[in-house]
């Protein structure tokens, strides 16, 4: 009874202590995760399981009023400290600071940015912005597309006079390289949100989506800490390693010097009490073929720590060596305090798009549990480097599909699962890390992957209850990307290979691609090679001929939520997400089969954890009776996965939830967009007779 009285104890003070360590009042959302841990966590329970479909629209925010143009890509989560609630919106980024009770906008600041803002790689709302506050002074930090970052009054949205020129710290200057072809069009941005610690605001880097790169040599994605009271830049993490540094030397033939990309363009999270700050770090270029960067390529897809203060290296993972299949680590860092066989520990979880949750002691590095380098396939593209092993963690077992077999094709009847199998015999497939081939008219025409480029956790991440130490994660498990290369014509990139098809013309995409990855060189093909319906089913697009009587190749669930308890390393409870697509309901091919709840496929849900609730939206819009048309905002048991309560909203959720208590009351705001519907904040509360029946 003692022992374990102590272990409860225990587990009590390390809860305390990721509160502690996270900041913000419990009611409050300072920071884009909730807190810089990465949480997305509240312990607020107003709304609970008994009340959840009584939810009504409180107010809403249409983004279309802030910029030039609407936007249907709305990927903000807002922030609310003391009432305010502070959001990016519209096509020029803008900062907002909205009343968080009645919506009612309280001021807005903008930058014109002209020509520069144009050329922007990363345009549109972006995903957020950073508060900071020393008790008396309150300000507002955020990253434009041309890649500035602006310091602003919290309480009055002006510009900061003291902070950098006038208000603003050039991000295209002070970054120790000149391949910029100047400030204008040099190609570097940021979509995510800045994060402060202590007095430091810690900004990442992005590239264009979607886009073939034209050469291997490339803007490369380093990290900088700046004063949050000046904007000086107070260091700088060289994300591919300088000559003379840790790791240049897996940049074989001097691939260091020219590569680019490597950047963190999603979210930091930090310890501030250890003084550490966990970087998650992108593919180098270009994401399908490294034949130009031959070696193991650090730090490309790795986790790496790094010193608060100096930005000093203290250690590093990689998740992925030589990267090839676009696997970016996507998403932030979890810091976690578990207790592991009794032994407490402070560790930090990496979900990914591998559908791997990677759990390391956040002090050192050290896996939790053992992390084995296993053989793999050696792949055969001419001038290609190979690693010959891969890292394969033992625990927490995968929780989304990361490899494409017999068994992860369709399989409503035995009549659409042989015809995938004639389909799939046209490519290759295998388990994860089964390289990319070079695209043939006879065959293989394309590796058939799932948990590459936009498998698994994408860009929102995961949420974690400190409480029961459970990590919940949504992931797409049946997001197929196909990988052919193909020689690059020279008018399109002097890489020696490209993503593409045999057969087909290839050119540079002109806009910004589906792909959440910072640098996904897949480029658009003639004809465009996804069926519709297959897209829109919510299963595996991408190839030509990748969908079975316009249903999606691979079998349900086409995306799950899942419950990690990172203690035992152990699925809790896994469930699918989402309706069954409107597509494959109403499928002819599948009159009078049970479908059960196929969830719906899709890279950008994140989930919001409450004291009692797993809560996260559709991806697609359904056609349900007696419902109707809609999306839906879902609610499940944290303990069970038992979904207990919905509430329509009139597009899908495009950024993650957030919650937040004001004068007696919870909200949550959740951003939505897509299709015809322009980018829109919608914040739900309950009735008041409602939520004064749970005070």
């Amino acid at each position: 009874m003692k022992r374990a009285l102590s272990l409860t104890l225990g587990i009590a003070t390390i809860t305390m202590a990721v509160w502690a360590q996270s900041g913000g009042k419990p009611g409050e959302w300072p920071s884009y995760a909730a807190d810089l841990a990465g949480t997305r966590y509240r312990p607020l329970d107003q709304i609970n399981a008994n009340n959840f479909s009584k939810l009504e629209v409180a107010w809403r925010f249409k983004t279309d009023s802030i910029g030039n143009r609407p936007e249907y890509k709305l990927e903000g989560t807002p922030l609310m400290v003391n009432g305010v609630v502070y959001a990016t919106a519209g096509s020029r980024r803008a900062a907002i600071a909205l009343d968080a009770a009645t919506g009612e906008l309280l001021w807005v600041h903008g930058e014109h940015e002209g020509a520069r803002g144009a050329a922007a790689p990363r345009q549109l709302s972006g995903r957020g912005l950073a508060y900071w506050s020393d008790g008396k002074d309150e300000r507002i930090f955020y990253v434009t597309p041309g890649y500035r970052l602006i310091g602003l009054d919290a309480k009055t949205g002006a510009l900061l006079p003291s902070f950098g020129k006038g208000g603003a710290v050039d991000l295209k200057l002070d970054d120790d390289q000149t391949i910029f072809p100047d400030l204008t069009t040099g190609e570097i941005g940021l979509q995510s949100a800045p994060v402060v610690a202590r007095d430091t605001i810690l900004v990442g880097a992005a590239f264009r989506e979607g886009m073939t790169p034209k050469s291997m040599k490339n803007n490369k994605g380093y990290v900088r800490g700046f004063d949050v009271h000046t904007g000086k830049r107070l260091w700088i993490f060289h994300t591919i390693p300088m000559k003379g540094e840790f790791g240049y030397d897996t940049w074989e033939k001097g691939s260091a010097e020219y590569t680019g990309n490597t950047g963190v363009w999603s979210q930091i999270t930090v310890d501030e009490q250890l003084g550490l700050v966990y970087l998650p770090v992108e593919s180098p270029t270009g994401d399908y073929y490294g034949g130009h960067r031959p070696g193991n390529d650090l730090y490309g897809e790795s986790l790496v720590c790094v010193d608060l203060k100096t930005g000093q290296r203290k250690w590093h993972f990689q998740l992925v060596h030589h990267p090839l299949w676009d696997m970016d680590i996507s998403s932030a860092p979890i810091l976690a305090d578990i207790v592991v066989d009794g032994k407490p520990i402070k560790a930090v979880a990496q979900p990914t798009k591998q559908g791997f949750l990677y759990v390391f002691d956040r002090t050192n590095g050290k896996p939790v549990w053992p992390i084995v380098e296993k053989p793999v396939e050696k792949g055969s593209v001419p001038g290609e480097w190979y690693s010959p092993t891969q890292p394969f963690p033992t625990k927490p077992p995968a929780y989304a599909r990361n490899g494409v077999s017999p068994e992860d094709l369709i399989n409503f009847t035995p009549a659409l699962h042989d015809e995938a199998m004639t389909i799939v015999s046209k490519y290759k497939i295998g388990p994860i890390f089964t390289p990319p081939v070079a695209s043939s008219l006879t065959g293989p025409l394309a590796t058939l992957t799932l948990g590459t480029a936009g498998g698994g956790t994408n860009w929102p991440g995961g949420s974690y209850d400190p409480e029961t130490h459970t990590v919940y994660a949504f992931a797409c498990n049946a997001c197929l990307s196909p990988i052919g290369l193909v020689e690059s014509p020279k008018t399109i990139s002097d890489m020696n290979y490209v993503a593409g098809y045999a057969g087909q013309e290839v050119r540079l995409r002109a806009g910004p691609g589906e792909n959440a990855g910072a640098d996904s060189p897949m480029p658009e093909r003639r004809p465009r090679p996804a069926p519709a319906a297959a897209a829109a089913a919510g299963g595996g697009g991408g190839g030509f001929g990748l969908s079975v009587k316009g249903l999606p190749l691979i079998k349900p669930p086409y995306s799950t939520i899942s419950a990690i308890n990172l203690d035992r390393g152990e699925i809790v409870w896994q469930v699918p997400h989402g309706e069954t697509p409107d597509a494959i309901r109403n499928n002819p091919a599948l009159k009078g089969v049970d479908l059960g709840t196929t969830g719906q496929s899709g890279y950008n849900i994140g989930t919001l954890v409450t004291k009692t609730l797993v809560i996260a939206g559709d991806g697609q819009i359904t056609n349900v009776q007696p419902r109707g048309r809609g999306a839906m905002l879902r609610a499940y048991d944290k303990t069970t996965g038992k979904q207990v309560g919905e509430v329509t909203m009139p597009a899908p959720q495009s950024g993650s939830p957030m919650t937040y208590m004001v004068n007696g009351k919870q909200y949550i705001i959740v951003a939505v967009s897509g299709g015809a519907y322009s980018g829109e904040y919608i914040a739900f509360t309950l009735p008041n007779e409602a939520s004064e029946s749970t005070r």
